[in-house]
């Protein structure tokens, strides 16, 4: 719920609104030629109209936790000991067994393992590498059970059926 103070008003009355309406209660605050207004983090100012902004801030929220999400990384270590715990493997195991994959119907393996023996050789795995989720997937694991693991590093999360 947003609040206003309307102008004029003196500057005691300004900094008592901002202490109360920001400080005090984390609201955004925004001066126009008329008003000072006190907003929620989902409302917007569009003139001297606040309008319910709840989908678009969502979708944004949403987009900022999915690149937060996508700088998570764990060495490589982390991951190795992480997929032997969970499914008993390691990498050369991986390449093993994406090597025993059936080709797709276009006749290409699921994998680039060429390219995935260079990302395996990685110092860091960063969890938006493209090549979590595939693998990932093929080891069935979940979206959600990869981005838990990558939060906090615990492989338990690996061990729940996808």
């Amino acid at each position: 719920m947003s609040y206003k103070l309307d102008k004029p008003y003196t500057d005691e009355q300004r900094a008592n609104f901002i202490v109360e309406y920001n400080h005090n209660q984390g609201l955004i605050i925004e001066e126009t030629d008329t008003a000072l207004y006190a907003l929620e983090s989902y409302e917007k100012l569009v003139g001297d109209e606040v309008i319910d902004n709840t989908e678009e801030y969502e979708q944004k929220q949403a987009q900022i936790e999915a690149q937060r999400i996508a700088m998570l990384y764990l060495t490589s270590a982390d991951v190795e000991r992480a997929i032997y715990k969970a499914r008993g493997m390691d990498f050369d195991d991986i390449i093993a067994f994406l090597e025993a994959q059936p080709l797709s119907e276009d006749g290409n393996p699921q994998v680039d393992i060429k390219a995935l023996k260079i990302e395996l050789k990685a110092n860091n795995f960063y969890r938006g590498n493209p090549y979590i989720d595939i693998v990932g997937n093929l080891l069935g694991f979940s979206s959600q059970q990869l981005n838990d693991f990558f939060e906090d590093g615990n492989y338990e999360h690996l061990l729940v059926s996808g």
